[in-house]
Parts: C-alpha cells; structure tokens; sequence
C-alpha cells in the first residue's frame, strides 16, 4: 500500500474544493452591476472578511466606498485593503479586539440617511469576531465557554449569543437604519440559514425567547440575573432595510471533492453534505463504513461528507472538531486500506495551527509503538499533540474562505 500516495491524494482534493468555494467569485456575482445612490459603506467580517472585502474593494473600487472595516481572524489578514480599516481578533474565545472593532464600526455607520447603504459581507467566525456585548465582556466569554464546551450545535450556541448581543441577531441591521444593508453571506452553517450564519447580524432572527431559555435549562448554563433578562428581549423578526445574499456553502466543497476525486481514479460517493454530531461519534461511523466497502470488494472509493461536528470537553488538551475525528477514526480503520482526512475549509481547526488531521490504516499501530493511548488522549481532547506526535496533521494556513469541514475517506482495497 503507498500511504504516501493516498495521502498526497486526500490533500489534493481538499486543496482542491477549497479552491472551488473562495468567496472572490461569489462576492463579483453579488455586487457587479449594483447601482448605489451614494458610495457604500463596506463592512467585512467573519474568517473570510479579508477575502470578500479584497474582492469588494477590487469591484467597487475607492470612488464608489467611503468609508469601511475588515474584522477577520488573528493571523486571516493579508495586508492593506486600499483606505479600508482592518482589524484581527481571536477566535473561537471571544475577545476585546473584538468588542473594540464592532464599536469602531457601529461609530461608522451611526447617523446614516435613506440614501446611504451599508454593505456587509458575512463569514463563519463573525459570532466571535464581532461583538458589542449587552452583559460585562467577561461574563459574556464565559458564557461562550460554556456552549462551546457542553457540546450545544451552532444554532443553539447562536441563539444565545443573539440575545447578549447588540450587533447579532439583526441589530446591527437597525443599528443601520434607515440605511439600507446589503448582506452578501458565505455560510459556513448547515442548512445555509442566513439568520444562524455569524449569528445573523443583518437578517431577521427566527429564534425565539422560549427556545434561549429552553438551551440554558438543557444544558444547566450559568447565567446571571442580567444575562437571564437579556435572552428574554426579543430580536427583530422583520428588517425592511436589509437584503441578504447567499453566495456559497458546504455543498459546493463537497462536489467539487467529488470531482478531484474522479479525476484521480477513486469512485466518488457523498455520503451527507450535512453531518451534525459528535466528533468522536462521526470518527468510528467512518472506520465502520470503510469496513463494510472493504469487505464488498469495492474499487478505489472516496467517501466524501461535509458539516459541522462538536466536541464535548471533558479534558484540558489541545485540538479540534476534525482532529478530534479523525483520532477517533485510527483504532477502526487498523489494518485496512484505507485513509480519512478531516479538515476545515478555513484551514483553522479549533484553536491551533492545524486545518484538520489524517489516520489511515497504520495509525492506531503507531500509536501502540509510541505508547500513545487513543483513548486517554480523547478523553484529554488533547488530538492535536497525539496526531502532531505522529505526523499526522494537516497544515495548510488560513485559506480565505470558510464553508465548514470536508470529511475524505479514501480506500484502495
């Protein structure tokens, strides 16, 4: 079997589907030929705001701009944008920078007029990247540590967040008005739902004040008296200001996976463009589908999914979501012909300097050699130190664009 070739395989078609979803494409479809009354006010934010914000200002250009912000990721910015302002903050744990960069840009847009329009480009990472918080800062990062580590999905996590919040859930569209706001999204959340994406910031919220408190029960969060009465504040259900774009999505990467796949002689099939559940759950269903096509005699296969999965922490390591995966995966896959590699679209998974990671048949071997123990790691949440220890993590830098993870399982029976 030639590991190396299956691996350089699975990196190639992840370069590859990336490379087919960067939102440049997206952003000329969505504001070429657009006629404003007065030049705009460009607002970027999210893990890809650099991107769409580049490719903004190369359309409109600076006599149709005034004034405008790129609020994207530490380490996600690639130099000046023409007179733009550009501003790096954490991410996933909230921080000041961010709250810094969202009063800059709210000052930007106060004291608008009916003539004026607000065009704001939105990517995944935007809920933590922008942020005016209705509750002390350090309650509110606390409150994300929270849902982050109790294994709540994005739109739950973003539910809550919505109403602790003065610029999600649609105010920072009122904040606007009676300016209009042009909202180009590249959604990085299944189903695509413009109000969940960087927690809906120029959309109308379809979450409610029952459901918030309903997640808060579930999941036993710690809330103060403030922050209780914050999730009982409705957010609004209809903006005639605002406009939204969807310009790109998961599924886009996971055919244009497909596609890499079949060019390099493996039989694509997609398994699910929407996968929703837990990290270490999703690592041992692709070990025993990889078993169950070995064992059927299949030709050369790339098993192709994307989403979201969660982690639920119960340790103090380092990883991510696809790390986390895919160490999940290596017990499963031992001896078998096969490879998985989850990664995340943005190139960024969780708090590290990995996209994602590899296990392929050889893995869980390695392990025992090096006296790793799969399990206590998982337990730990530490993936990204084991799959490192072992060469197993793909690295490839920010990308520019952010539409969820890719999941590949290659198999060479």
């Amino acid at each position: 079997m030639d590991w190396k070739a299956m691996r350089r395989d699975a990196e190639a078609i992840f370069r590859e589907a990336v490379s087919a979803c960067m939102p440049e494409e997206a952003v000329r479809k969505a504001l070429s030929g657009k006629q404003f009354p007065r030049p705009v006010i460009l607002a970027a934010v999210g893990k890809a705001a650099w991107t769409m914000a580049k490719a903004a200002w190369e359309i409109l250009g600076e006599e149709k701009i005034s004034r405008g912000m790129a609020i994207t990721k530490t380490g996600h910015s690639r130099g000046p944008i023409g007179t733009l302002e550009i501003r790096e903050a954490p991410h996933p744990v909230l921080g000041q920078e961010a709250v810094d960069a969202a009063k800059e840009l709210l000052r930007m847009v106060s004291g608008l007029t009916a003539e004026d329009t607000v065009v704001l480009l939105i990517s995944g990472g935007g809920s933590a990247l922008f942020e005016s918080p209705l509750i002390p800062l350090e309650e509110l990062a606390d409150v994300n540590r929270q849902l982050l580590a109790c294994g709540a999905s994005i739109e739950e996590i973003n539910t809550i967040r919505k109403r602790l919040s003065g610029v999600k859930g649609g105010r920072f569209a009122e904040a606007c008005a009676p300016a209009r706001v042009l909202a180009v999204i590249l959604s990085d959340v299944l189903g695509n739902q413009p109000d969940v994406i960087a927690s809906g910031p120029a959309c109308p919220d379809r979450s409610t004040c029952a459901e918030a408190l309903e997640i808060v029960s579930r999941y036993r969060l710690r809330l103060s008296g403030k922050a209780l009465d914050c999730l009982q504040m409705e957010t609004p259900k209809s903006l005639d200001n605002a406009e939204a774009i969807l310009s790109g999505s998961v599924s886009e990467l996971c055919r244009a996976a497909g596609g890499s796949a079949a060019k390099r002689g493996y039989r694509p099939i997609l398994l699910t463009d929407c996968l929703s559940c837990q990290a270490k759950e999703a690592g041992s269903f692709f070990a025993s589908i990889a078993k169950t096509q070995i064992a059927q005699g299949c030709p050369p296969t790339a098993i192709i999914a994307g989403g979201e999965t969660v982690v639920k922490l119960t340790g103090k390591g380092l990883g991510g979501r696809c790390q986390e995966l895919a160490l999940a995966a290596a017990e499963g896959l031992s001896g078998l012909p096969a490879l998985l590699l989850a990664a995340g679209s943005d190139g960024t998974d969780g708090p590290t300097d990995a996209a994602g990671g590899f296990a392929d048949g050889r893995t869980a071997g390695i392990f025992q050699e090096k006296n790793v123990r799969a399990a206590e790691v998982l337990a730990e949440n530490d993936a990204y130190h084991a799959l490192d220890f072992v060469g197993n993590l793909l690295r490839t830098g920010p990308t520019g664009t952010n539409v969820n993870d890719l999941y590949l399982l290659l198999l060479r029976p």
